[in-house]
């Protein structure tokens, strides 16, 4: 049965279909890689490619769409394929590096990107994580693709053509291509890069065929070299050719390295072997249904499984192994810092702007062994380049702002994980609080003015500087925490403890807002809540008043008390979605994503703001909270190209959904609790890596109940508004009572609220 429903995906029949006729699903098939690709510059639904890759696989693959080097590398609007290309981009902005393309063509020798691209539909496209088919019509070639970790395996099917060809693209900005006929192999590396490299950098790549050559040459730019087998230059390729029968099958097994060729062989031999194409599909599959099977979900409709496991494969593509295995075995990695091959994990591809709020907090809840190594990787990116990587592509970018590696470091710390050098990352985030970085993104910008005013001032151009300030005293209650776990000296623990408190600078008491604040220390004038970035990062002081994850009670004191800060919540949401992009010198896409959504102020497509709707939870409102998370998810996520609100992000936007989905959210990592929505299931299994399985059952939920009056764990009522990690780690029923009409009385106490510094304080 199962293999008639991989059919059924792998043929376009849909979803739903194999929902209604009764057939036995896998997790795997409910995923849409399609989800977010109908995106541009202008309006992201998710600024996603469809991702043909293992589990945070060190080589992703995608159809190529757009020209070399447009970082929308597959729009769902797009009429033509140019390529399949070997990437490894985290995102449109960041874009991509070390990376190759394999394309069919036929009857002309056309290798230039605009001439062999072909038309293709999507109702000839079957797009799954492990496996992609696609029909090219100018070439009347159909085009699957299988992946491993770091290699895959192309399966071309041909006309009756006495002129078949195979291109390869090694890109432009330096690359070499060689051509071993008596081998039926190509070989070649690709400099190509967005930067964030070392001098040298290149990724070597192999290409066996199955068939022999009866054409071979190398191109360079748009000049085919006769007769040349082997070219070095700043964009090259190969193309080879041959006669095929109709219907013909001709296999390519591909596999690259950042180290050489000798490695990229070798990774294609441990990883390929002797695999035919369906093996290696089925491998692939199987390793998809490991991991999103870690979350058994029943009891929802055929849209909300969908939408859940497409969410669920976005958070397990990112961070990207960086790392390979030698001859002898052993874990090696090319270093994107100082490009050495060095011992050890690494991780790369991500931005912890983004990341830190609910993917990571989500490894250390169902992937505690994945987080240590990526905990180790990150004490080896410390040690090569002297900094902690808060947006690495592969190496240090300059993007975004904030230290908040030191909220993946506590988080992982607090809640049990180990296996990494704790002591080397503390050192390292303590760095980060002293000192200005090579560039805005790593240390802290700003820093002196921060460590001896509390804040980083608007007036002394420093850009975003209150989203600084906020996140900085953030990453430094995490910060506290972590040096409290490892028993650092009490004077440690209590200066980061009071600069975790520097929020407070920044709340002007006659808006009730957060507000930037000169170096005299008077408020910057004119100040309009309205108006995007300046002050602020991708946001306005609407979405970055709440960014104080650790001390919720503390802003609702200044706030004037709970009632006036559910108020300000409310406000949020009432408000219409008016803005002012004057900073920008435009409309940027996340403020238009926010103005179509209609939901007043509140801008879920960007990550600064998706954790405010849990904070009625702190002030004695749960059930808005409740209601508000079933409006997101049911109006800003389904699984189609449209699918997302905004920017993807790694795994972010996903994430907070899979959390929402189970009922509970990461408001605060760096402390062990995680804070009461609403489940979207009747029925979803967690089965830990500890061997232990949680249970969460809401027997009565649908699209009118979800407002919680009980909830219970293992039979005992539970009263608070949050559950601790060791409560869900041990196992068991978590089960929730949910009714169509909201509870007034369920956690509306103070002693029901989660963390709070200010709150911990009074205690």
């Amino acid at each position: 049965m199962r293999a008639i429903v991989c059919l059924l995906v792998m043929f376009g029949y849909g979803y739903s279909y194999a929902q209604t006729s009764q057939i036995p699903v896998e997790p795997v098939d409910y995923v849409n890689p399609l989800m977010g690709t109908d995106s541009r510059i202008e309006l992201s639904n998710g600024n996603t490619y469809p991702a043909i890759a293992l589990p945070w696989g060190m080589n992703f693959w995608v159809p190529q769409t757009n020209k070399m080097g447009d970082g929308w590398t597959y729009q769902y609007s797009a009429e033509k394929i140019r390529g399949f290309k070997q990437t490894h981009q985290p995102s449109p902005w960041i874009n991509d590096y070390g990376q190759f393309s394999i394309m069919p063509v036929t009857r002309k020798m056309n290798f230039d990107q605009d001439k062999r691209a072909s038309w293709f539909s999507h109702k000839t496209e079957k797009s799954t994580p492990y496996y992609y088919s696609v029909y090219l019509a100018d070439a009347d070639v159909t085009t699957e693709i299988t992946p491993t970790d770091r290699a895959a395996q192309l399966r071309f099917t041909f006309p009756a053509c006495d002129s078949s060809f195979i291109v390869i693209d090694a890109f432009n900005k330096g690359s070499y291509i060689k051509i071993i006929p008596g081998e039926r192999k190509i070989i070649g590396y690709s400099a190509d890069n967005s930067g964030g490299v070392p001098a040298g950098f290149k990724n070597y790549f192999v290409v066996y065929f199955d068939k022999d050559f009866t054409i071979a040459h190398a191109w360079h730019d748009k000049t085919l070299a006769k007769d040349t087998l082997e070219y070095q230059a700043n964009h090259t390729g190969a193309i080879v050719g041959f006669k095929t029968k109709k219907g013909e099958q001709v296999h390519i097994r591909t596999a690259s390295s950042f180290i050489s060729f000798e490695q990229a062989e070798l990774n294609a031999q441990r990883e390929l072997g002797n695999d035919s194409f369906d093996a290696i599909c089925k491998k692939g599959r199987e390793s998809w249904n490991r991991e999103l099977g870690r979350l058994l979900a029943e009891g929802g409709t055929p849209d909300q499984l969908q939408t859940f496991y497409s969410c669920l494969y976005r958070v397990l593509l990112f961070p990207r192994k960086f790392y390979e295995y030698n001859k002898a075995n052993e874990i090696v990695h090319y270093s994107p810092y100082n490009g050495q091959v060095l011992p050890g994990y690494m991780f790369t591809d991500n931005g912890f702007w983004d990341t830190f709020r609910a993917v990571f907090p989500f490894f250390t809840l169902m992937y505690p062994s994945l987080n240590s190594q990526i905990m180790q990787g990150l004490v080896n990116t410390y040690k090569e380049s002297g900094w902690l990587p808060e947006w690495a592509s592969p190496g240090h970018r300059d993007c975004m702002v904030g230290s908040n590696s030191a909220s993946l470091i506590a988080d992982s710390y607090i809640k049990g994980i180990r296996g990494y050098d704790v002591n080397t990352l503390y050192e390292a985030i303590v760095k980060n609080t002293e000192n200005e970085g090579p560039l805005s993104s790593v240390g802290r910008k700003g820093v002196q003015y921060y460590n001896q005013l509390g804040y980083v001032p608007y007036d002394v151009k420093i850009n975003e500087n209150a989203a600084r300030t906020l996140e900085y005293a953030y990453d430094d209650f995490a910060i506290s925490q972590l040096a409290k776990a490892i028993n650092r000296p009490k004077e440690e623990v209590d200066r980061f403890a009071r600069r975790s408190m520097n929020y407070r600078n920044l709340f002007d008491t006659t808006t009730l807002l957060m507000r930037g604040k000169n170096k005299d220390g008077s408020f910057q004038s004119p100040f309009n809540p309205f108006k995007w970035g300046d002050a602020f990062t991708e946001g306005n002081s609407y979405h970055y008043t709440w960014s104080v994850f650790h001390d919720v009670q503390g802003l609702a004191n200044l706030m004037g008390g709970s009632k006036m800060f559910t108020k300000m919540l409310d406000t949020v949401f009432a408000l219409p979605p008016v803005f002012d992009e004057s900073y920008y010198g435009g409309v940027i896409h996340e403020i238009r994503e926010m103005q179509i959504m209609n939901m007043g102020q509140y801008a879920h497509g960007n990550q600064p703001i998706q954790h405010m709707i849990y904070l009625y939870n702190f002030a004695g409102e749960p059930w808005k909270t409740q209601y508000w998370i079933r409006q997101v998810m049911n109006k800003l996520y389904h699984a189609a190209p449209d699918g997302y609100c905004g920017d993807e992000d790694n795994g972010q936007t996903s994430a907070w959904y899979v959390f929402s989905a189970m009922g509970f959210y990461p408001v605060c990592p760096g402390t062990t609790q995680y804070v009461f929505g609403t489940p979207l299931f009747r029925k979803m299994t967690l089965s830990f890596e500890n061997g232990k399985k949680l249970v969460i059952q809401a027997p009565a939920t649908d699209k009118n109940n979800f407002y919680i009056h009980n909830i219970s764990l293992n039979g005992v009522a539970h009263t608070k508004n949050w559950i601790d990690h060791s409560q869900l780690q041990k196992g068991g029923t978590l089960l929730y009572d949910v009714k169509n009409k909201p509870s007034y009385i369920r956690g509306t106490t103070p002693a029901a609220y989660p963390f709070s510094v200010s709150q911990a304080l009074t205690r």
